[in-house]
């Protein structure tokens, strides 16, 4: 059971913005003053191109599908949010909190990944969940621990306690609940998806463990990452706010894995983080900055894993 995969499934941007209707609880999200909507989506775009060339560069098999010009879906760019592609052969859909969100599932997608020679035997569906306002956006609210069947959440808007309960049962993990806060205006707020604050890799994990303000639940969050064999890298919540939570670890090239982030996110990190974290992987970069300031997520938001078995 692998950690780490070679294929990632990303979605080129037609129509990326700022979008108004997650702005709401992502404050990551800016809107950039006096630039155009094509300028900005054209700029998504240079940055997407770029950092799937730098992917395949190292050796990651990147299926890349385009957003469709005819449904307004400004967040299409961060699929991993809808989709999960799991080693049994399973795919989750899942019920996202903004209405136009919805719209990103799409079942060509499925038969794309299908194409490429992937099997997928069962959906789950989670999505009528959203007549009843409840959402788990995805492995943007679930952090799987695939080695050790462990999943983290991080208790938000965008991600309820029992659904993911539910998850847990259906895929098998153990579960992790707490909540990860930020300070918005000097008030303590939920960080909206769990993988802004916390990554999980082979034998490590990048996590803000000040952002678990209760010491219980901070406790128990260390207690399952230390028993399975994981060195912790504590970040800060300034780091947090460059998206050096937002990392995902993918194997390259004869297997050599390598941790993926933004420009920004490695910028944020100390020599001795970055030390800490080439100890275990080889880092790659890439710049995302419109990703990030007009969408408030960045490189791990923009990839979804497929673990898939081959037909």
């Amino acid at each position: 059971m692998p950690q780490t995969t070679n294929t990632i499934l990303m979605v080129r941007p037609v129509n990326f913005r700022m979008n108004e209707q997650t702005v709401v609880n992502n404050y990551y999200q800016h809107e950039v003053e006096g630039v155009l909507p094509e300028t900005v989506n054209a700029k998504a775009q240079r940055e997407f191109d770029a950092y799937v060339e730098k992917l395949r560069s190292i050796g990651v098999n990147v299926i890349v599908v385009n957003d469709r010009i005819e449904t307004d879906t400004p967040d299409s760019i961060f699929p991993n949010n809808w989709v999960s592609f799991h080693e049994n052969g399973d795919v989750g859909l899942y019920p996202m909190f903004a209405k136009n969100r919805r719209l990103e599932r799409r079942e060509d997608i499925l038969e794309t990944i299908e194409s490429e020679g992937f099997e997928i035997n069962n959906i789950i569906d989670y999505s009528s969940a959203e007549e009843e306002n409840i959402f788990l956006e995805g492995t943007g609210s679930v952090i799987l621990d695939r080695v050790n069947r462990k999943a983290y959440c991080a208790l938000s808007p965008r991600a309820d306690e029992d659904l993911f309960i539910e998850f847990c049962e259906d895929f098998e993990y153990f579960p992790i609940v707490f909540t990860a806060n930020q300070t918005v205006d000097g008030a303590r707020k939920p960080i909206y998806h769990t993988n802004v604050m916390m990554c999980i890799a082979e034998t490590f994990a990048v996590i803000c463990l000040s952002s678990i303000d209760d010491k219980k639940e901070r406790k128990n969050v260390i207690k399952h990452l230390k028993s399975s064999g994981k060195e912790i890298i504590d970040i800060t919540e300034k780091q947090v706010s460059n998206f050096a939570g937002n990392m995902l670890q993918v194997s390259g090239h004869n297997d050599e894995l390598y941790l993926i982030m933004s420009q920004s996110a490695y910028d944020a990190l100390t020599k001795a983080q970055i030390s800490t974290i080439e100890k275990h992987c080889k880092i790659m970069s890439s710049s995302l900055e419109t990703i990030e300031t007009c969408g408030g997520g960045s490189a791990r938001c923009m990839m979804a894993e497929v673990f898939l078995p081959k037909v």
